[in-house]
Protein backbone atom coordinates (compact mmCIF):
# COMPACT_ATOMS: atom_id res chain seq x y z
CA UNK A 1 0.00 0.00 0.00
CA UNK A 2 2.65 2.62 0.06
CA UNK A 3 2.75 5.51 -2.26
CA UNK A 4 5.36 7.82 -2.06
CA UNK A 5 4.84 11.42 -3.66
CA UNK A 6 7.04 14.32 -4.34
CA UNK A 7 4.29 16.34 -4.59
CA UNK A 8 2.84 15.70 -0.82
CA UNK A 9 0.12 13.76 0.65
CA UNK A 10 -2.91 12.24 -0.98
CA UNK A 11 -6.26 13.99 -0.69
CA UNK A 12 -8.12 12.49 1.02
CA UNK A 13 -6.61 9.30 2.51
CA UNK A 14 -5.47 7.87 5.88
CA UNK A 15 -4.02 9.46 8.99
CA UNK A 16 -0.67 7.89 10.98
CA UNK A 17 -1.59 8.08 14.45
CA UNK A 18 0.72 8.11 17.03
CA UNK A 19 0.00 7.03 20.94
CA UNK A 20 2.46 7.46 23.79
CA UNK A 21 3.33 5.47 26.54
CA UNK A 22 0.77 6.66 29.26
CA UNK A 23 -1.58 6.91 26.75
CA UNK A 24 -1.43 3.40 25.66
CA UNK A 25 -1.37 2.01 29.47
CA UNK A 26 -5.28 2.97 29.49
CA UNK A 27 -5.47 0.78 26.08
CA UNK A 28 -8.78 -0.87 27.61
CA UNK A 29 -9.66 2.94 27.91
CA UNK A 30 -9.19 4.19 24.53
CA UNK A 31 -11.13 1.79 23.02
CA UNK A 32 -14.03 3.30 24.21
CA UNK A 33 -12.81 7.13 22.95
CA UNK A 34 -9.99 6.20 20.31
CA UNK A 35 -9.27 3.01 18.54
CA UNK A 36 -13.27 2.00 18.32
CA UNK A 37 -16.25 4.17 19.74
CA UNK A 38 -17.46 7.04 17.59
CA UNK A 39 -15.90 5.10 14.10
CA UNK A 40 -17.94 2.78 12.31
CA UNK A 41 -17.07 1.17 9.15
CA UNK A 42 -16.16 3.87 7.08
CA UNK A 43 -14.26 5.49 9.57
CA UNK A 44 -12.82 2.92 11.71
CA UNK A 45 -9.75 2.36 8.96
CA UNK A 46 -8.06 4.67 6.83
CA UNK A 47 -5.53 5.15 10.01
CA UNK A 48 -2.45 3.79 10.58
CA UNK A 49 -1.30 3.60 14.79
CA UNK A 50 2.20 3.70 15.94
CA UNK A 51 2.64 3.06 19.56
CA UNK A 52 5.05 3.42 22.25
CA UNK A 53 5.66 0.37 24.63
CA UNK A 54 3.82 0.63 28.28
CA UNK A 55 4.40 3.04 30.74
CA UNK A 56 7.41 2.49 32.46
CA UNK A 57 8.43 -0.14 30.51
CA UNK A 58 10.96 1.23 28.49
CA UNK A 59 12.91 3.26 31.26
CA UNK A 60 13.23 -0.60 33.18
CA UNK A 61 14.52 -1.77 29.69
CA UNK A 62 17.19 1.12 29.51
CA UNK A 63 16.91 3.39 31.93
CA UNK A 64 14.82 5.89 33.84
CA UNK A 65 14.73 9.00 31.69
CA UNK A 66 13.93 11.85 34.57
CA UNK A 67 15.71 9.69 37.17
CA UNK A 68 18.54 7.79 35.58
CA UNK A 69 17.65 5.21 37.77
CA UNK A 70 19.60 1.75 35.67
CA UNK A 71 17.47 -0.63 33.61
CA UNK A 72 18.86 -3.39 32.17
CA UNK A 73 20.57 -2.03 29.57
CA UNK A 74 22.43 0.23 32.15
CA UNK A 75 22.97 -2.97 34.27
CA UNK A 76 24.26 -4.74 31.29
CA UNK A 77 26.65 -2.35 30.39
CA UNK A 78 28.06 -1.54 33.68
CA UNK A 79 28.72 -5.72 34.47
CA UNK A 80 31.84 -7.36 33.76
CA UNK A 81 30.75 -11.00 34.93
CA UNK A 82 27.53 -10.35 37.12
CA UNK A 83 23.57 -11.41 36.24
CA UNK A 84 21.81 -8.08 37.73
CA UNK A 85 20.91 -7.29 34.77
CA UNK A 86 19.53 -10.26 34.36
CA UNK A 87 16.81 -9.85 37.89
CA UNK A 88 15.92 -6.69 35.92
CA UNK A 89 14.89 -8.72 33.27
CA UNK A 90 12.71 -10.91 35.15
CA UNK A 91 11.26 -7.70 36.48
CA UNK A 92 10.33 -5.92 33.11
CA UNK A 93 8.51 -9.45 32.03
CA UNK A 94 6.51 -9.56 35.27
CA UNK A 95 5.43 -5.94 35.02
CA UNK A 96 4.51 -6.94 30.77
CA UNK A 97 2.15 -10.11 32.44
CA UNK A 98 0.64 -8.01 34.54
CA UNK A 99 -0.47 -5.55 31.68
CA UNK A 100 -1.43 -8.70 30.11
CA UNK A 101 -3.59 -9.63 32.56
CA UNK A 102 -5.31 -6.10 33.27
CA UNK A 103 -6.02 -5.69 29.41
CA UNK A 104 -7.09 -9.02 27.80
CA UNK A 105 -9.64 -10.58 29.19
CA UNK A 106 -10.30 -13.03 26.65
CA UNK A 107 -8.29 -16.27 28.51
CA UNK A 108 -6.93 -17.10 25.11
CA UNK A 109 -5.73 -13.61 23.99
CA UNK A 110 -3.79 -13.62 27.44
CA UNK A 111 -2.02 -16.86 26.57
CA UNK A 112 -0.93 -15.68 23.14
CA UNK A 113 0.19 -12.66 25.06
CA UNK A 114 1.85 -14.25 27.37
CA UNK A 115 3.78 -16.37 24.85
CA UNK A 116 4.69 -13.57 22.95
CA UNK A 117 6.46 -11.69 26.20
CA UNK A 118 8.09 -14.99 26.80
CA UNK A 119 9.59 -15.32 23.46
CA UNK A 120 10.75 -12.20 23.20
CA UNK A 121 12.27 -11.63 26.63
CA UNK A 122 13.96 -14.96 26.71
CA UNK A 123 15.02 -14.35 23.08
CA UNK A 124 16.73 -11.15 24.38
CA UNK A 125 18.45 -13.09 27.99
CA UNK A 126 19.99 -15.68 25.39
CA UNK A 127 21.30 -12.85 23.23
CA UNK A 128 23.10 -10.82 26.56
CA UNK A 129 24.39 -14.00 28.22
CA UNK A 130 25.98 -15.32 24.86
CA UNK A 131 27.42 -11.58 24.54
CA UNK A 132 28.56 -11.49 27.91
CA UNK A 133 30.32 -15.13 27.19
CA UNK A 134 31.90 -13.92 24.22
CA UNK A 135 33.31 -10.45 25.54
CA UNK A 136 34.98 -12.47 28.41
CA UNK A 137 37.67 -13.63 25.71
CA UNK A 138 39.68 -10.02 25.15
CA UNK A 139 39.44 -10.37 21.71
CA UNK A 140 35.60 -9.13 21.53
CA UNK A 141 34.88 -5.82 23.04
CA UNK A 142 31.51 -5.48 25.05
CA UNK A 143 31.33 -1.48 24.06
CA UNK A 144 31.18 -1.88 20.56
CA UNK A 145 27.90 -3.99 20.76
CA UNK A 146 26.27 -1.62 23.40
CA UNK A 147 23.99 0.31 20.67
CA UNK A 148 22.82 -3.13 19.23
CA UNK A 149 21.95 -4.41 22.71
CA UNK A 150 20.15 -1.04 23.31
CA UNK A 151 18.21 -1.05 20.06
CA UNK A 152 17.26 -4.74 20.98
CA UNK A 153 16.04 -4.35 24.49
CA UNK A 154 13.71 -1.58 23.16
CA UNK A 155 12.46 -3.00 20.92
CA UNK A 156 10.79 -5.40 23.27
CA UNK A 157 8.40 -3.09 24.83
CA UNK A 158 7.17 -1.51 21.57
CA UNK A 159 6.32 -4.95 20.12
CA UNK A 160 4.54 -6.30 23.41
CA UNK A 161 2.03 -3.37 22.98
CA UNK A 162 1.77 -3.28 19.46
CA UNK A 163 0.63 -7.08 19.93
CA UNK A 164 -1.52 -6.78 22.71
CA UNK A 165 -3.06 -3.88 21.09
CA UNK A 166 -4.18 -6.15 17.72
CA UNK A 167 -5.44 -8.92 19.87
CA UNK A 168 -7.42 -6.59 22.01
CA UNK A 169 -9.02 -4.90 18.81
CA UNK A 170 -9.21 -8.09 17.10
CA UNK A 171 -11.41 -9.44 20.00
CA UNK A 172 -13.47 -6.42 19.45
CA UNK A 173 -14.06 -7.55 15.52
CA UNK A 174 -11.74 -5.15 14.03
CA UNK A 175 -9.56 -6.40 11.31
CA UNK A 176 -6.33 -5.18 12.87
CA UNK A 177 -2.84 -5.98 12.25
CA UNK A 178 0.37 -6.55 14.17
CA UNK A 179 3.04 -4.64 12.21
CA UNK A 180 6.48 -5.78 13.57
CA UNK A 181 8.79 -3.40 12.52
CA UNK A 182 11.77 -3.89 15.48
CA UNK A 183 13.52 -6.66 13.02
CA UNK A 184 13.16 -9.64 15.71
CA UNK A 185 15.40 -12.72 13.70
CA UNK A 186 15.59 -10.45 10.33
CA UNK A 187 19.12 -11.25 9.72
CA UNK A 188 19.30 -8.57 7.21
CA UNK A 189 19.67 -5.02 7.58
CA UNK A 190 17.36 -2.98 5.61
CA UNK A 191 17.55 1.40 5.96
CA UNK A 192 14.26 2.54 8.06
CA UNK A 193 12.50 3.47 4.62
CA UNK A 194 12.74 -0.09 3.40
CA UNK A 195 12.10 -1.75 6.73
CA UNK A 196 8.56 0.73 6.58
CA UNK A 197 8.03 -0.27 2.77
CA UNK A 198 8.59 -3.88 3.74
CA UNK A 199 6.29 -3.76 6.43
CA UNK A 200 3.18 -2.65 5.04
CA UNK A 201 3.74 -3.99 1.71
CA UNK A 202 0.46 -6.12 1.38
CA UNK A 203 -1.48 -3.99 4.12
CA UNK A 204 -4.60 -2.11 2.66
CA UNK A 205 -5.21 0.63 5.32
CA UNK A 206 -8.74 0.55 3.55
CA UNK A 207 -9.91 -2.85 5.06
CA UNK A 208 -7.38 -3.47 7.82
CA UNK A 209 -6.34 -1.46 10.95
CA UNK A 210 -2.57 -1.92 11.22
CA UNK A 211 -1.13 -1.74 14.56
CA UNK A 212 3.15 -0.52 14.13
CA UNK A 213 6.04 -0.67 16.78
CA UNK A 214 7.38 2.79 17.16
CA UNK A 215 10.83 1.17 17.24
CA UNK A 216 11.75 -0.21 13.96
CA UNK A 217 15.02 -1.83 13.72
CA UNK A 218 17.17 -0.23 10.37
CA UNK A 219 20.76 0.04 9.29
CA UNK A 220 20.93 3.53 10.27
CA UNK A 221 20.60 2.72 13.83
CA UNK A 222 17.77 4.96 15.78
CA UNK A 223 19.00 4.83 19.22
CA UNK A 224 22.49 5.98 17.91
CA UNK A 225 20.99 9.05 16.17
CA UNK A 226 17.46 9.85 17.85
CA UNK A 227 18.00 7.65 21.54
CA UNK A 228 14.89 7.92 23.17
CA UNK A 229 13.49 10.09 20.19
CA UNK A 230 12.81 6.77 18.10
CA UNK A 231 9.46 6.43 17.78
CA UNK A 232 8.14 9.92 16.62
CA UNK A 233 10.83 9.50 13.61
CA UNK A 234 9.14 5.95 13.11
CA UNK A 235 6.10 7.77 13.08
CA UNK A 236 6.70 10.79 10.51
CA UNK A 237 8.68 8.08 8.23
CA UNK A 238 5.75 6.14 8.04
CA UNK A 239 3.20 9.16 7.67
CA UNK A 240 5.95 10.37 4.79
CA UNK A 241 6.18 7.30 3.07
CA UNK A 242 2.67 6.05 3.11
CA UNK A 243 1.21 9.54 1.88
CA UNK A 244 -0.46 10.11 4.72
CA UNK A 245 -2.67 13.31 4.59
CA UNK A 246 -2.37 13.76 8.18
CA UNK A 247 -0.05 12.95 11.09
CA UNK A 248 -1.74 12.84 14.79
CA UNK A 249 0.37 12.94 18.09
CA UNK A 250 -1.91 10.96 20.72
CA UNK A 251 -1.34 13.01 24.46
CA UNK A 252 -3.09 12.65 27.66
CA UNK A 253 -3.63 16.10 27.43
CA UNK A 254 -4.42 19.45 25.53
CA UNK A 255 -1.25 21.49 23.59
CA UNK A 256 -1.69 24.65 26.13
CA UNK A 257 -0.69 28.12 26.44
CA UNK A 258 1.47 27.02 29.66
CA UNK A 259 1.50 24.81 31.98
CA UNK A 260 -1.70 24.19 34.64
CA UNK A 261 -0.06 23.03 37.38
CA UNK A 262 2.15 26.94 37.48
CA UNK A 263 -0.91 28.68 36.24
CA UNK A 264 -4.12 27.11 37.13
CA UNK A 265 -6.04 25.19 35.33
CA UNK A 266 -9.05 27.74 34.81
CA UNK A 267 -5.88 29.77 33.14
CA UNK A 268 -4.73 27.98 30.43
CA UNK A 269 -6.08 28.18 26.72
CA UNK A 270 -6.17 25.53 24.08
CA UNK A 271 -3.88 26.67 21.36
CA UNK A 272 -5.89 25.27 18.96
CA UNK A 273 -3.85 25.96 15.67
CA UNK A 274 0.30 26.46 15.53
CA UNK A 275 3.25 26.29 12.94
CA UNK A 276 6.46 24.12 12.60
CA UNK A 277 8.03 27.33 13.75
CA UNK A 278 6.58 27.13 17.08
CA UNK A 279 7.29 23.59 17.58
CA UNK A 280 10.75 24.11 16.59
CA UNK A 281 10.92 26.46 19.37
CA UNK A 282 8.96 24.51 21.53
CA UNK A 283 12.11 21.50 21.07
CA UNK A 284 14.64 24.03 21.47
CA UNK A 285 13.18 24.48 24.98
CA UNK A 286 13.52 21.18 25.69
CA UNK A 287 9.21 20.19 25.47
CA UNK A 288 8.67 18.57 22.35
CA UNK A 289 5.53 18.69 20.54
CA UNK A 290 7.26 16.39 18.49
CA UNK A 291 10.72 15.65 17.79
CA UNK A 292 12.67 18.63 15.60
CA UNK A 293 13.53 15.35 13.12
CA UNK A 294 10.17 13.99 13.21
CA UNK A 295 8.75 17.50 12.30
CA UNK A 296 11.30 18.00 9.57
CA UNK A 297 10.17 14.81 7.89
CA UNK A 298 6.29 15.99 8.35
CA UNK A 299 7.27 19.48 7.00
CA UNK A 300 8.85 18.43 4.19
CA UNK A 301 6.25 15.70 3.06
CA UNK A 302 3.90 18.65 3.33
CA UNK A 303 1.77 16.75 5.68
CA UNK A 304 0.16 18.83 8.86
CA UNK A 305 0.53 17.35 12.33
CA UNK A 306 -2.34 17.51 15.12
CA UNK A 307 -1.84 17.12 18.46
CA UNK A 308 -4.71 15.64 20.54
CA UNK A 309 -6.07 14.31 23.95
CA UNK A 310 -6.44 10.62 23.58
CA UNK A 311 -9.29 10.70 25.51
CA UNK A 312 -11.58 13.20 24.08
CA UNK A 313 -12.08 12.21 20.56
CA UNK A 314 -14.46 14.75 19.40
CA UNK A 315 -11.93 17.72 20.20
CA UNK A 316 -9.72 18.60 17.46
CA UNK A 317 -6.79 19.41 19.25
CA UNK A 318 -3.83 21.92 18.01
CA UNK A 319 -2.95 21.64 14.22
CA UNK A 320 0.53 22.26 13.82
CA UNK A 321 1.41 23.06 9.82
CA UNK A 322 4.11 24.48 7.63
CA UNK A 323 2.24 28.01 6.95
CA UNK A 324 4.56 31.00 8.05
CA UNK A 325 2.70 33.36 10.51
CA UNK A 326 -0.99 33.30 11.30
CA UNK A 327 -3.42 32.40 9.07
CA UNK A 328 -6.02 34.88 7.15
CA UNK A 329 -7.96 36.30 9.94
CA UNK A 330 -6.15 35.15 12.40
CA UNK A 331 -4.68 38.19 14.69
CA UNK A 332 -1.30 38.07 16.39
CA UNK A 333 -1.29 36.80 19.40
CA UNK A 334 1.20 34.89 22.46
CA UNK A 335 -0.03 31.42 22.16
CA UNK A 336 2.29 30.13 24.89
CA UNK A 337 4.42 30.86 28.02
CA UNK A 338 6.84 28.75 28.78
CA UNK A 339 10.35 28.32 31.02
CA UNK A 340 13.27 26.31 30.97
CA UNK A 341 16.11 26.34 34.33
CA UNK A 342 19.61 27.10 32.59
CA UNK A 343 23.36 27.46 33.47
CA UNK A 344 24.19 30.82 32.26
CA UNK A 345 27.99 30.56 31.13
CA UNK A 346 29.39 34.06 30.55
CA UNK A 347 32.93 34.72 29.34
CA UNK A 348 34.14 38.65 30.00
CA UNK A 349 37.83 39.50 28.14
CA UNK A 350 39.04 42.64 27.83
CA UNK A 351 40.82 41.92 25.08
CA UNK A 352 37.83 40.05 23.04
CA UNK A 353 36.79 43.28 21.17
CA UNK A 354 37.98 42.64 17.40
CA UNK A 355 40.19 39.51 18.02
CA UNK A 356 38.11 36.17 15.83
CA UNK A 357 37.85 33.00 17.83
CA UNK A 358 36.73 33.33 21.31
CA UNK A 359 33.04 32.37 20.41
CA UNK A 360 34.63 29.36 18.60
CA UNK A 361 36.36 27.87 21.11
CA UNK A 362 33.83 28.57 23.47
CA UNK A 363 31.13 26.28 20.89
CA UNK A 364 34.32 23.78 20.29
CA UNK A 365 34.41 23.31 24.57
CA UNK A 366 30.60 23.42 24.84
CA UNK A 367 30.35 20.92 22.10
CA UNK A 368 32.75 18.60 23.19
CA UNK A 369 31.32 18.32 26.81
CA UNK A 370 27.86 18.10 25.04
CA UNK A 371 26.02 20.86 26.57
CA UNK A 372 23.17 22.05 24.48
CA UNK A 373 22.93 25.83 23.58
CA UNK A 374 19.35 27.40 24.37
CA UNK A 375 20.41 30.75 23.35
CA UNK A 376 23.20 33.16 23.64
CA UNK A 377 23.86 36.93 23.68
CA UNK A 378 27.15 38.73 23.23
CA UNK A 379 29.14 42.55 22.88
CA UNK A 380 32.42 43.64 22.77
CA UNK A 381 33.94 41.66 25.20
CA UNK A 382 31.79 39.44 26.75
CA UNK A 383 29.60 36.03 25.58
CA UNK A 384 27.32 34.31 27.56
CA UNK A 385 25.95 31.12 26.51
CA UNK A 386 22.36 29.96 28.10
CA UNK A 387 23.34 26.15 28.80
CA UNK A 388 20.46 23.07 29.21
CA UNK A 389 23.22 20.39 31.02
CA UNK A 390 24.83 19.37 34.31
CA UNK A 391 26.87 21.36 36.34
CA UNK A 392 29.67 19.25 36.34
CA UNK A 393 29.68 18.93 32.44
CA UNK A 394 29.48 22.70 32.53
CA UNK A 395 32.25 23.09 34.86
CA UNK A 396 34.28 21.10 32.57
CA UNK A 397 33.51 23.39 30.28
CA UNK A 398 34.92 26.38 32.08
CA UNK A 399 38.21 25.05 33.08
CA UNK A 400 38.86 24.45 29.39
CA UNK A 401 38.36 27.96 28.68
CA UNK A 402 40.20 29.11 31.52
CA UNK A 403 43.23 27.38 30.05
CA UNK A 404 42.31 28.71 26.63
CA UNK A 405 42.28 32.44 27.99
CA UNK A 406 44.26 32.51 31.36
CA UNK A 407 43.12 35.97 31.50
CA UNK A 408 39.27 35.91 30.98
CA UNK A 409 37.06 36.33 33.88
CA UNK A 410 34.83 33.42 34.00
CA UNK A 411 31.46 33.12 35.17
CA UNK A 412 28.20 30.29 36.40
CA UNK A 413 24.90 31.31 37.48
CA UNK A 414 22.13 29.66 37.60
CA UNK A 415 18.67 31.09 35.58
CA UNK A 416 15.18 30.80 33.73
CA UNK A 417 15.22 31.47 30.80
CA UNK A 418 11.06 32.10 30.11
CA UNK A 419 9.86 32.46 26.75
CA UNK A 420 6.35 33.83 25.10
CA UNK A 421 5.91 32.26 21.92
CA UNK A 422 3.34 32.82 18.92
CA UNK A 423 3.39 32.10 15.18
CA UNK A 424 3.41 36.06 14.66
CA UNK A 425 3.46 38.67 17.54
CA UNK A 426 4.36 41.05 15.53
CA UNK A 427 2.77 44.88 16.56
CA UNK A 428 1.84 43.20 20.40
CA UNK A 429 5.00 45.16 22.17
CA UNK A 430 5.42 41.91 23.69
CA UNK A 431 8.85 42.95 25.20
CA UNK A 432 7.96 46.10 26.59
CA UNK A 433 4.62 44.76 28.40
CA UNK A 434 6.39 41.39 29.21
CA UNK A 435 9.49 43.32 31.26
CA UNK A 436 6.38 45.76 32.45
CA UNK A 437 4.88 42.76 34.21
CA UNK A 438 7.67 41.39 35.64
CA UNK A 439 8.45 44.70 37.32
CA UNK A 440 5.08 44.85 38.82
CA UNK A 441 5.20 40.78 39.56
CA UNK A 442 8.60 41.31 40.99
CA UNK A 443 10.89 39.33 39.30
CA UNK A 444 14.25 40.34 38.13
CA UNK A 445 15.05 40.25 34.58
CA UNK A 446 18.42 39.69 33.51
CA UNK A 447 18.09 39.70 29.89
CA UNK A 448 15.94 39.87 27.43
CA UNK A 449 16.08 38.73 23.50
CA UNK A 450 13.72 39.28 20.84
CA UNK A 451 15.04 38.36 17.40
CA UNK A 452 13.10 40.80 15.28
CA UNK A 453 10.70 37.80 13.42
CA UNK A 454 7.48 37.76 16.07
CA UNK A 455 7.94 34.24 16.93
CA UNK A 456 9.51 34.15 20.43
CA UNK A 457 10.45 37.08 23.16
CA UNK A 458 13.32 35.39 25.59
CA UNK A 459 13.25 37.08 29.25
CA UNK A 460 16.27 35.63 31.19
CA UNK A 461 15.08 35.65 34.95
CA UNK A 462 16.68 34.26 38.35
CA UNK A 463 16.61 30.47 38.69
CA UNK A 464 14.27 30.59 41.92
CA UNK A 465 11.86 33.29 40.51
CA UNK A 466 10.80 31.12 36.85
CA UNK A 467 7.15 30.60 38.20
CA UNK A 468 6.43 33.45 39.25
CA UNK A 469 7.47 34.92 35.81
CA UNK A 470 5.50 32.02 34.23
CA UNK A 471 2.35 33.65 35.89
CA UNK A 472 2.91 36.89 35.09
CA UNK A 473 3.49 36.56 31.73
CA UNK A 474 0.91 34.33 31.01
CA UNK A 475 -1.48 36.73 32.79
CA UNK A 476 -0.66 39.45 30.89
CA UNK A 477 0.21 38.68 27.78
CA UNK A 478 -2.65 35.59 27.26
CA UNK A 479 -5.57 35.25 29.91
CA UNK A 480 -5.81 39.35 30.19
CA UNK A 481 -6.32 39.19 25.89
CA UNK A 482 -7.75 35.64 25.21
CA UNK A 483 -11.74 35.59 25.77
CA UNK A 484 -12.63 32.94 28.47
CA UNK A 485 -14.27 31.07 25.73
CA UNK A 486 -10.88 29.68 24.36
CA UNK A 487 -10.70 27.90 27.63
CA UNK A 488 -10.56 24.69 27.40
CA UNK A 489 -13.19 22.49 30.17
CA UNK A 490 -10.28 19.81 31.30
CA UNK A 491 -7.15 19.58 32.28
CA UNK A 492 -4.52 20.29 30.35
CA UNK A 493 -0.07 20.02 30.47
CA UNK A 494 1.90 21.97 28.00
CA UNK A 495 3.79 20.04 25.75
CA UNK A 496 6.37 17.83 27.35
Amino acid sequence: MIRQTETGPAQPGHTVEKIGGTSMSRSDELLDTLLINGHDETSLYDRIFVVSAYGGVTNKLLEDKKTGAPGVYALFADADTGHGWSQALDAVAEEMHGHNARLLRDPADRRAADDFVRERIEGARNCLIDLQRLCSYGHFQLDRHLLTIRELLSGLGEAHSAHNTALLLRRHGVKARFVDLTGWRDESQPDLSERIVRGFAEIDVARELPIATGYAQCREGLMERFDRGYSEVTFAQIAALTGAREAVIHKEFHLSSADPKLVGEGAVRKIGRTNYDVADQLSNLGMEAIHPSAAKTLRQAGIPLRVANAFEPHDHGTLIDAEPGAHAGDAARVEMVTGLPLLALEVFEQDMVGVKGYDAAILQALTRHKVWIVSKTSNANTITHYCSGSLKAVRRVEREIAEAYPSAQIRIQKVALVSALGRTMAGLKVTRRGLQALEEAGVETIAVQENGRGVDVQFVVPDDQEVAAVRALHKTLIEDVEPTSRKTETPMQSAA
